[in-house]
Parts: structure tokens; C-alpha cells; sequence
């Protein structure tokens, strides 16, 4: 009597600190193989988010059905939590592994697609990559990016255009490369500022310009889970020279994309999936002395151009929801409605 006392005082001294139980739950007993599955979403459909409850249903069918078809071991389980805890603590303000983890399965790819899609002559996006950051300092037209005296120049003439080929003036331009040696700023231990990089708005002709250097290609940091996961796979680390872009204005869709020198060797085996034929460029020299002296720089150096085009908010919006009602069609052809701007289950 005296242990069964102790028992039910402990149990309602537990009770108290406990949260209080709503909705209308299912029985969480005798769970399988079979039946967890269905117990989970319905659980998690107490939220009153109707797109929380649509994506953790997506989320836990996937996550529950992959473990159920490969047979995942225990073993393989604990490694690959081991391995996420790895990368949550290799992770900085300035090594950015959960997106390099993004990156090489080609979601960070996907997102973008998914997020940012593109009408046939707006400029394709790609991956941010993880060596963007917000320090980068505003620059003038014309300004130098790096202090690299061992890289060969680069003078980058551009312009940013609507798909009718009206200018855009006043939009956000960031702007970010490694260094001759494939070093982004933020891998050199004595980074006391931004070096690399910088903040460019577009003029009234939706025209920018500046003084970089040719990027070539370098190896994506491999010294950490992501590393040994591309080692494991067989794959390459390396990613082809590239300038990144990342654009802004207020009621246009934000571009964050790169261009690619074309002949480089990883072009076609980028280790994150980052090029697309439309981004790959040819640099040719400047040869006219006019040019030369109107951009100060010498005969002979290495030139970009490229043209820009950015989509209003209003027609990326249309595109994503098109392509959002395409693809719950092929994904079980379920009756859609939009919240926000994202489809959730129409239950009326």
C-alpha cells in the first residue's frame, strides 16, 4: 500500500509539469512497420497550418517509405545522424557545410528551380554556394574587386533587362569570386575585410561595371562530412571557375546566379550541379584603345559582357504556380488550392 502511495503521488507530481493534451488523437499503441506511418500524419495534423500539415504529411510518407524500401539499418541510421551532428558542428558564419551538404545532392539546385522559375529569356539561376556573405562593402562603377596582384584582369561590362528589353535601373548587384588560387576571402585565416567582393547598383541604362579577375576552378571544401560523403560516392570535388551574381530590386523576382568561362575542364562535372549551358560565356580581350582608355584599363585585358534578364514578381509568380499545378498533377493528381502562394490540399 505504501509503495503504490509513492507511485500515484510521483505520477500526479509528474502530471503537473506536463503539457496538456488537444485535439482529437489516435491511440499512439501498437504501432508497426505498417501502421506508423498513418499514426504520424494524423498526429501531426493537430497544426492549424494547413501548408505545415500538407508538408510534414509529404515529409514523414517519403522519410517513413525510404526507410521501409532500402531496410535502413540501425547502423546506417546512427551513422547518418552522426553524420548530420558532424555538419551542424563543422558549420560557421563563414563554413557554411549544411548548405555544401545543399549543394552536392542537387537541392539547392532544385529549390531554385522550383523557387525562381524562368521564362525562355529571363537568365537561369543557380547556387548561391557557401562562401556568400553580407559584409561586402558598396562600389563604384568601375571599381577594382580584388587586391590579387598574381591574377590575370578581368573587366566585366553588364547590363540588367526586362524580358521586353527595357533597362532596370537601380538594381542591387552583389558581386563575389575566389581569388588566382581558388580561395574565396573567407578560407584565409588573416581575412580582416572583405576582399573579392562588393555591392554594385545598375545605372539608368540598367547598365553595371567593374574590374575582376579570370576565376579558375578550385575544390569545394573537402576536409568534412560532405567531403567524406564525395569520397564515399566516388565523386570529385571540384567546381569550374565561375563569377557569381545575386540580384535585387523591389517587384522583381531576386536572381542569385553565376557565369561560367567556357572550356573549363569541370564544366560539364560541376560537383554542386551549378552550370547551365545558358550561363557558360565566352571572354574575348578588349581591342579597341577607345574602350581601353573609357574603362582604364590596358589593351589586351580579358573581357565580360553579359546580358541580364530579370522577371517582374508578377510573372515568376504565374510561372511557379503553373509549374506547382503540373506537378501535384503528376504527383497523384490531388485537388489544389494556394496559400500564400504555395499549394496545400483542397478540402472543400
Amino acid at each position: 500500500m505504501g509503495s503504490g502511495q509513492s507511485s500515484s503521488v510521483v505520477g500526479k507530481a509528474n502530471m503537473s509539469r506536463c503539457e496538456p493534451v488537444t485535439g482529437n488523437l489516435p491511440p499512439l499503441k501498437d504501432l508497426t512497420a505498417d501502421n506508423i506511418t498513418e499514426n504520424v500524419i494524423r498526429i501531426n495534423n493537430q497544426s492549424k497550418s494547413p501548408r505545415a500539415r500538407f508538408v510534414f504529411e509529404r515529409l514523414v510518407t517519403h522519410l517513413h517509405d525510404f526507410a521501409r524500401e532500402v531496410q535502413l539499418s540501425e547502423q546506417e541510421w546512427s551513422t547518418s545522424v552522426e553524420f548530420l551532428t558532424k555538419i551542424g558542428q563543422m558549420s560557421t558564419d563563414t563554413r557554411h557545410e549544411m548548405i555544401l551538404l545543399s549543394d552536392t545532392l542537387g537541392l539547392s539546385m532544385l529549390l531554385d528551380s522550383i523557387n525562381h522559375p524562368k521564362s525562355a529569356s529571363s537568365t537561369e539561376g543557380t547556387v548561391l554556394g557557401p562562401f556568400h556573405t553580407h559584409d561586402a562593402i558598396d562600389l563604384d562603377h568601375g571599381a577594382v574587386l580584388h587586391k590579387d596582384p598574381h591574377a590575370t584582369p578581368l573587366l566585366v561590362l553588364c547590363d540588367v533587362k526586362d524580358p521586353q528589353g527595357n533597362p532596370i535601373s537601380g538594381v542591387k548587384i552583389d558581386v563575389w569570386e575566389g581569388d588566382s588560387h581558388g580561395f574565396y576571402d573567407v578560407q584565409r585565416e588573416d581575412r580582416s575585410g572583405p576582399d573579392g567582393r562588393g555591392v554594385l547598383h545598375s545605372d539608368s541604362d540598367g547598365r553595371f561595371f567593374f574590374k575582376a579577375i579570370v576565376p579558375v576552378p578550385y575544390p569545394i571544401p573537402s576536409d568534412g562530412p560532405v567531403g567524406a560523403m564525395l569520397r564515399l560516392l566516388g565523386r570529385h570535388v571540384n567546381r569550374p571557375s565561375h563569377i557569381h551574381f545575386m540580384m535585387h530590386k523591389e517587384g522583381w523576382d531576386p536572381l542569385t546566379t553565376a557565369l561560367y568561362p567556357r572550356g573549363d575542364p569541370y564544366e560539364a562535372s560541376d560537383a554542386v550541379f551549378g552550370v547551365k549551358e545558358s550561363l557558360v560565356v565566352d571572354f574575348t580581350e578588349v581591342s579597341d584603345p577607345e574602350m581601353a582608355a573609357r574603362y582604364d584599363v590596358a589593351l589586351g585585358t580579358k573581357l565580360l559582357q553579359y546580358n541580364f534578364v530579370l522577371l517582374s514578381m508578377e510573372e515568376a509568380a504565374a510561372l511557379k504556380r503553373k509549374n506547382a499545378i503540373k506537378n501535384m498533377e503528376k504527383y497523384g493528381g490531388k485537388k489544389m488550392s494556394f496559400l500564400d502562394g504555395l499549394p496545400v490540399p483542397d478540402l472543400d
